[in-house]
């Protein structure tokens, strides 16, 4: 059973706009309790936190990614999306969707995962 699903083009040219489309089926993403997460996995790197956005819709960012980020929702379609601006080979990664409890500390405090999906820059 597919709790989150990653869906992004697997090319991307430099100075594109790279979207991340994260569909759940794990539960409302309005749903109180939640902040729906974006992540990246760089080949060879840790895991970076990109963006969230809360069950709110309040969205956060990662600082060093600030002015290249926008994440929204859509409620209806219970999906959220991010936007990532003027890509380079540097943003070639794994993208994850991920789900975490506002319970929890860390950013990387997830209780749920998307498969994720791999997103090559090059021109």
């Amino acid at each position: 059973q597919v709790q989150l699903q990653e869906s992004a083009p697997g090319l991307v040219k430099p100075s594109q706009t790279l979207s991340l489309t994260c569909t759940a089926s794990v539960g409302p993403i309005e749903a109180h309790g939640y902040y729906w997460t974006c992540i990246l996995e760089p080949p060879g790197k840790g895991l970076e936190w990109m963006a969230a956005i809360a069950f709110s819709g309040s969205p956060a960012y990662n600082p060093s990614l600030l002015g290249r980020l926008s994440i929204s929702r859509d409620t209806s379609m219970n999906h959220f999306t991010l936007h990532l601006s003027s890509v380079t080979p540097q943003d070639t990664a794994v993208y994850y969707c991920a789900r975490r409890p506002i319970a929890t500390m860390g950013l990387y405090d997830l209780d749920y995962w998307g498969k994720g999906t791999l997103v090559t820059v090059s021109s």
